[in-house]
């Protein structure tokens, strides 16, 4: 049989031809016509892959993705084990044995130190079943069924913090008692790696118990106590087997913040503390650890006293209290570090400023006090602070009588009421904003405002008719005699005019934080409802001082500790409100010394401006002034010292009322005069707002005759003050009020202790006619117009018609 015959086109292959010669070669068509003859297989039409080019080579395939996943899971699977092999878990910490601090004034010379470490450890058979439930309910309610380290718990932390959802631990209890025992409290990743292996290795090696135990007797819980039984014994003065289930929840609320939530010491915190309290005792309830009914009828465990340390006693368990809550809310060091000690802290006390800030207290106050004999001397309390404007130095402070004594700083508490002392804020914002009246007329210090005690305040949404201070009706006044008289009715206006979120906002950047207590939006806050710190008031008026430009306070020079300095926050000056704004305010606290309620301050002997306030009920009284160079604000405060509750001062120190402008005006009067001893005087250097500047004296009661509007008295409508005002603001400094009762002859001569109550101070002049409406019946001048007689209380501002008393009300000056 013969060969087939090869299709058309096949070129045949000489045999004596290897394989793969070059006439081997099939022709140029047979690819063709294969594909043309062979079966296709599944998937035909697929077009061929094309080679990468542009940016599709920067993108890697799923091969280099998986890869590399692979890769990245072995290199951590490796660091682990490394990790675990190389880290040994060391011996305890120097907190065990925690050095003091040493706190430092300004020169180097030494405050005081914090004392020793206090701690005492038991066993976990003597802490009782619920304490140490309260224990994990508050910090690891899983901590029984759950791994040494939770590596989610530690990414979702992280994250939070990155995210600024708030800084979190995302530490188990293992880690919290390796980093308290074997690490340190410092925020380093070092410390973080440590922690790590050193946790999974102790979970590895140790029981539940022991860990537990170990945590419970090497944790902070504030006022220098270290574990559990230090902690009993601090705060309700007791061995840890004694404690109830509320106390043992108490003190684990503190292992969140020991320093904030000891609502002894820092009562503004009570309401953050309780919160937390509950927390705990709701999360033992939803672990079955307490029964729903007895969780019910648990009340609030009140701690005890603070007992301070010997070495703490008179103001320096203040400052060193002021300076580590200042270090620890600033985050400069957490207050677990901060209490490990070793730490070299010079603040920015000035010992000389610091000690004539004492003694004025005690010379003008604290002298006069006889709790003996006086039952309303045993609420009076003070607080100050004084801050250098241009560097926001904070370079003195006073905090109470004695730390060992009154544990509670004054300086820092939020509790009180700032009272008129918030009115130039009101105005600050009005010029700040370029504000306006309800019929037009922009607001400066000559713009006219009706005074009537109870006017009912136009243009808000709330009902508001405040009381002037001794329910006074003024009539049309000026701004600026307004301010000198702290009339409410016109500041409550004036707040609603500018818009009470403006004033809001103006007074936060002043330095008033934003989530002081009832720091609420309304008319009514232009009369220091909401209730700031010393310290925060001090730093709004040293924003005035400085035209506006803010620069916030600090108690810190340099902390160091071993070789290392402590980096601190910076403190970048900002212009808070205009300089034109702050300077007019200014222009007329100037008027307040000279011819208003301050005058008392005209005998520290330099150009002051400032502001008295008299909070609700008399239960503080304020006077924030400032000089070119300085910033003081002093508060009294009535407080008793049994219960804690607020009181007032009524009949305190043989005064039927305590005013701002009468004994915290002299102390800042005293304190300043030493302070700045051996400089010049200063005068203000200010720029004011266009038609700020005082007008020339007028026969008519008005210099910028207003638009009649609704609900506003027209110029023509009969002033009705009950005696007359100063007019322009000459008064004060010359001749007092508007004849005799201010500094020269009715505050030191005829309004004061001399004759301003049994003749001119009382029906006469410094109830009616001189010193009435300045001083006769608020302070009498500079000294004691109030206390000549009943009729001089009858007629003055603040006088009561049967006995002088201030009568119980709603309002504030």
């Amino acid at each position: 049989m013969s060969d087939q015959s090869p299709p058309p086109g096949w070129t045949p292959r000489d045999p004596d031809t290897p394989p793969g010669a070059p006439h081997d070669l099939p022709h140029p068509r047979a690819h063709e016509q294969d594909r043309q003859q062979a079966p296709q297989p599944p998937g035909r039409g697929r077009k061929p892959r094309r080679p990468r080019t542009g940016w599709r080579r920067a993108v890697p395939t799923w091969r280099m993705v998986l890869g590399g996943l692979l890769l990245l899971a072995l290199l951590i699977g490796g660091a682990l084990v490394a990790g675990y092999l190389l880290v040994d878990i060391p011996p305890a910490n120097a907190a065990a044995t925690a050095q003091s601090n040493v706190y430092l004034y300004s020169d180097g010379s030494l405050i005081a130190r914090d004392g020793e470490v206090n701690r005492v450890n038991v066993p976990l058979s003597q802490i009782p079943r619920t304490v140490q439930e309260a224990v994990l309910a508050a910090e690891d309610r899983d901590f029984y069924s759950e791994r040494a380290v939770d590596p989610k718990a530690m990414l979702r932390a992280a994250w939070n913090t990155a995210t600024g959802k708030g800084t979190q631990s995302g530490s188990t209890i293992t880690q919290q008692y390796v980093k308290n025992y074997y690490l340190g409290q410092e925020q380093t990743i070092k410390r973080k790696v440590k922690e790590f292996f050193i946790a999974i290795k102790l979970g590895r090696e140790k029981s539940k118990n022991y860990i537990l135990e170990g945590y419970l007797n090497t944790s902070y819980f504030g006022r220098n106590a270290y574990g559990i039984q230090a902690a009993a014994q601090a705060y309700y003065g007791k061995d840890v087997n004694k404690l109830t289930t509320a106390e043992g929840a108490y003190l684990a609320t503190l292992l969140n913040s020991p320093s904030a939530f000891d609502v002894v010491s820092h009562p503004q915190s009570r309401p953050r503390a309780l919160a937390r309290w509950n927390y705990v005792l709701d999360g033992m309830v939803k672990k079955q650890w307490l029964p729903a009914a007895e969780r019910t009828t648990t009340a609030f465990p009140e701690p005890g006293k603070v007992r301070a340390a010997a070495g703490l006693s008179g103001q320096r368990g203040y400052l060193v209290e002021a300076i580590k809550d200042y270090i620890v809310d600033n985050k400069i060091l957490d207050d677990k570090t901060l209490a490990e000690g070793g730490y070299r802290i010079t603040s920015t006390i000035d010992k000389r400023r610091q000690t004539a800030f004492v003694d004025a207290v005690d010379e003008q106050m604290v002298s006069a006090l006889e709790p003996e004999t006086r039952k309303a001397d045993r609420l009076v309390r003070a607080g100050g602070a004084s801050i250098d404007p241009a560097t926001g130095k904070v370079v003195a402070m006073y905090g109470g009588i004695d730390y060992t004594k009154q544990y509670v700083n004054n300086a820092t508490r939020h509790d009180y009421q700032v009272a008129s002392t918030f009115k130039p804020f009101v105005f600050a914002a009005a010029v700040e904003n370029g504000s306006r009246t309800q019929d037009g007329r922009r607001i400066t210090p000559n713009t006219i405002y009706n005074g009537d005690n109870k006017r009912p305040v136009t243009g808000g949404r709330i009902r508001f008719a405040p009381e002037n201070e001794g329910q006074v009706s003024y009539g049309n006044i000026t701004v600026n005699t307004a301010t000198d008289l702290s009339v409410n009715a016109v500041y409550a206006q004036m707040a609603v005019d500018v818009g009470t979120g403006k004033v809001k906002q103006t007074a936060i950047g002043l330095g008033i934080p934003e989530n002081t207590p009832n720091f609420v939006p309304g008319p009514a806050m232009a009369l220091g409802t909401l209730q700031a710190g010393v310290v925060d008031m001090a730093q709004a008026y040293a924003t005035l001082a400085d035209h506006g430009r803010r620069t916030p306070y600090t108690f810190l020079e340099k902390i160091t500790k071993g070789g290392d300095t402590i980096g601190l926050p910076p403190r970048t000056p900002t212009q808070a409100i205009s300089r034109e704004a702050a300077d007019t305010t200014t222009s007329m606290l100037v008027s307040v010394v000279d011819n208003g309620t301050g005058t008392a301050a005209l005998a520290a002997g330099h150009p002051a401006a400032g502001k008295t306030g008299t909070g609700e009920l008399d239960r503080s009284a304020w006077f924030a002034a400032y000089t070119p160079e300085l910033v003081t604000v002093v508060a009294m405060m009535g407080q008793d010292p049994d219960t804690g509750t607020l009181q007032s001062l009524y009949g305190a120190l043989g005064e039927s009322r305590i005013g701002g402008g009468g004994y915290p005006a002299r102390i800042w009067a005293a304190y300043t005069k030493t302070a700045l001893e051996g400089t010049d005087p200063v005068d203000f250097d200010l720029e004011l707002q266009p038609g700020a500047a005082q007008p020339p004296p007028s026969t008519g009661p008005e210099t910028e005759p207003p638009q009649e509007t609704p609900g506003e008295p027209s110029p023509s409508t009969p002033e009705r003050p009950t005696r007359p005002t100063p007019s322009n603001g000459t008064g004060g400094r010359n001749q007092g009020g508007q004849n005799n009762g201010g500094q020269n002859q009715g505050g030191q001569d005829n309004g004061g202790r001399t004759n301003g109550g049994q003749d001119n101070g009382g029906q006469g002049d410094g109830g009616r006619d001189s010193g009435g409406t300045t001083q006769g019946g608020d302070q009498g001048g500079t000294t004691q117009g109030t206390q000549g007689s009943a009729q001089g209380a009858t007629q003055g501002i603040d006088g009561d018609p049967a006995e002088g008393l201030r009568p119980p009300s709603a309002f504030l000056e």
